[in-house]
């Protein structure tokens, strides 16, 4: 079920005469609804679950589900709703390649910025620390984190690429935070000799910290995902099982 803490809100920017459209509200709240709880993937959105949970009426609520299908986080169902795929090992093997290529030669370009760079890196850590119980909100941050360091380096097409695998890098976070234990204490550590590499201006040091971090999202980001699995395969054999078994008897 859709969580219904957001219906006031969401409601009342409708009724509030917000010059947004309806459908722009109801893409808005669904789609961070989509990235931010993990509990929704293999899952169907019905578009009366939808208008419940949002207060708004069916027309809005499926011109924001089709263009979420087009973002590639839906895929509508006829007459079962919309499925919200589960992160998949492709997923996030090319989400991290990309992530590689992208911040390991922006942090060797970063680290020439030395003291002043590490000093609001540093800032983002110390925020982190205060957003430990958050799993959002310390993604958020954790992505800020990267994205001043690409942002550094000084080239806009490599950050305008960058900011294409932000819901993408979201939703694999959040998913890591809300069932690997310890995992953001790890990130914050892995995060500080980030900035020390850069502190020293060593472009070197700071790849090499920026390569083992991703090293460890990757493992980390695979261990759930093949928890599922197991479990979803582990399902369809009980079900054969007793179906078996139910054939068993009858004979």
């Amino acid at each position: 079920m859709l969580s219904m803490s957001k219906r006031r809100e969401t409601g009342a920017s409708v009724l509030g005469g917000h010059v947004d459209a309806a459908q722009d509200i109801v893409y808005r709240w669904l789609k961070q609804h989509v990235l931010t709880l993990p509990s929704q993937e293999g899952t169907f959105l019905t578009e009366a679950e939808v208008c419940r949970g949002t207060g708004t009426s069916r027309t809005p609520v499926r011109e924001a589900l089709l263009r979420l299908e087009a973002d590639g986080l839906l895929r509508i169902v006829p007459k079962k709703g919309a499925y919200v795929p589960p992160i998949t090992e492709a997923d996030i093997e090319a989400v991290m390649q990309a992530r590689g290529l992208v911040e390991e030669w922006c942090s060797r370009r970063a680290a020439s910025f030395g003291e002043m760079l590490a000093a609001e890196l540093d800032r983002l850590i110390a925020e982190q620390v205060d957003l430990l119980q958050d799993p959002v909100a310390f993604i958020e941050c954790d992505r800020e984190f990267h994205r001043t360091i690409v942002r550094a380096a000084g080239n806009p097409v490599l950050a305008d690429f960058y900011e294409s695998l932000r819901d993408r890098q979201l939703r694999m976070g959040v998913h890591v935070m809300a069932i690997s234990g310890g995992r953001g204490e790890s990130v914050l550590a892995e995060h500080a000799a980030i900035v020390e590499g850069i502190r020293r201006g060593d472009p070197e040091q700071a790849a090499a910290a920026v390569a083992e971090h991703l090293a460890c999202t990757f493992v980390a980001l695979r261990l759930p995902v093949a928890a599922g699995w197991a479990a979803r395969a582990q399902v369809a054999t009980s079900g054969l099982i007793n179906r078996d078994n139910g054939k068993q008897r009858v004979t």
